[in-house]
């Protein structure tokens, strides 16, 4: 087989590629034993029609067609292997000789992933945010384990106050008339959560238990439900019940009981390591961020539109797969936010273009400096994913052994690596970072 190599306007590679006769006679072969199954002709059975017959009958042409789909896509992989290239999108196919003794030539035209000049990516310069883990992110933490151990008393004799957990029968009233979806019995509500209407719960503090009200509020004009939306309503209430959260004490048993710790004194310096490591990882991060899209922004190339389009799609089945395990679909989130997926995919695609970007620069890093995967480094990467994912280490070598998949691990590993060194060969410069109002 002989390839020839062009390069066209458009990020395009041109490549004409011959295919010896003796292979088209073969695929030809394979095309007339596959296309004289469906043939009928006087005097001969269903499927037995000779060759010599069948063409001179129809003509040569009827088998070029099935021996263009055996012989082009497998010569087209072997011309992209030999040449290197990296095609993004499918090609495009020009016939430029097809006949009986001669070769079969043809042209395939198709875009193929930007070469880019690489800047000077040794000693970039880039600040860290270094915020300093004091006592006070200590305390927060702990303040934030009371809240997620908290126990409920059931009050016997108290009025219901804001935070209270509330257990609550409602009928909703549009114009005297029950609305569909707007009553409950034994309705569990958190009052001061903003879960109901506006203007609902505030009503109910003071309540006490047995008690019924009417509540009157009236639908924002946003409300979901265009049928609702802007009128007055009025909701009739019982309240059955009142639950009182009561933060557990902070002291060595409230250590004992929600970790390895004997005393709260040991939960505090664990803590404090904690947060520190998290911090650490966090502002890593940042700086690793910053030092890829600081060299992708003084790139100069143009993104094909192939590239972008399919980091959007991966982005947006990111999204999806994400709000899948929060129990929404794709349809219903978009519903809910009167988004289109054609709006979307414009939301996503100035994100999406500095992906590509950072992609770019990466791989050809990765490529200047001969950067590789070694054995220990895919093993260790299987070996975490399998604990993330909580299967045995086989599952996911297997997954790993299809084809294809082999190489997108490889070059996880190498882009990783590309970073890392990146990072260390940039000029960092510490910085004290702002509070937060958290931190205050």
């Amino acid at each position: 087989m002989m390839v020839k190599l062009e390069k066209i306007d458009g990020g395009k590679i041109s490549l004409e590629i011959e295919v010896a006769e003796n292979l088209l006679e073969d695929a030809l072969g394979q095309a007339y034993k596959k296309v004289v199954k469906n043939v009928n002709l006087p005097g001969f059975r269903k499927g037995k029609v000779p060759r010599p017959i069948l063409e001179s009958r129809f003509g040569s042409e009827v088998l070029y067609e099935e021996a263009l789909e055996i012989l082009v896509p497998d010569a087209y992989e072997k011309a992209v292997e030999e040449t290197s290239i990296e095609p993004i999108a499918k090609p495009e196919i020009d016939l430029l000789q097809m006949e009986k003794g001669k070769p079969l030539i043809f042209k395939a035209i198709v875009e193929v992933k930007p070469e880019i000049a690489l800047p000077e990516y040794r000693g970039v310069e880039v600040d860290r945010e270094v915020r300093e883990i004091t006592a006070t992110d200590v305390e927060n933490r702990l303040a934030q384990l009371q809240k997620q151990h908290v126990k409920l008393h059931v009050l016997e004799d108290a009025p219901l106050a804001n935070g209270d957990l509330a257990l609550l029968n409602f009928v909703g009233y549009v114009d005297g008339v029950p609305f569909d979806g707007g009553s409950a019995e034994n309705y569990t509500l958190e009052v001061g959560s903003g879960t109901f209407i506006p203007g609902f719960e505030e009503q109910m503090i003071g309540m006490n238990i047995g008690e019924e009200k009417d509540i009157a509020v009236t639908f924002p004009e946003g409300y979901q439900n265009e049928d609702l939306a802007g009128k007055p309503a009025v909701f009739k209430i019982k309240l059955n019940e009142i639950k009182r959260k009561e933060l557990p004490e902070l002291n060595d048993d409230f250590a004992a009981e929600i970790s390895e710790f004997a005393t709260l004194a040991e939960l505090k310096v664990d803590i404090l390591n904690k947060l520190k490591e998290a911090e650490e990882q966090k502002t890593g991060n940042e700086v690793a961020k910053k030092v890829v899209e600081t060299l992708a922004d003084s790139i100069d190339v143009l993104l094909p539109a192939a590239l972008v389009d399919r980091e959007i799609d991966r982005m947006i089945g990111e999204m999806e797969h994400f709000m899948k395990m929060q129990g929404l679909s794709l349809e219903k989130y978009l519903s809910l936010t009167q988004q289109s997926v054609e709006g979307l995919r414009i939301d996503r695609r100035a994100e999406a273009e500095k992906r590509v970007r950072a992609d770019l620069l990466l791989e050809a890093v990765v490529k200047k400096e001969g950067i590789e995967a070694t054995d220990e480094e895919v093993e260790e990467r299987i070996r975490k994913m399998a604990e993330s994912y909580g299967q045995p280490v086989e599952v996911i070598e297997e997954y790993f052994a299809a084809p294809g998949q082999a190489e997108a691990l490889l070059q996880e590993i190498r882009v990783r690596k590309a970073i890392d060194f990146l990072v260390a060969e940039a000029k960092i410069t510490n910085v004290v970072a702002p509070a937060t109002e958290e931190a205050e």
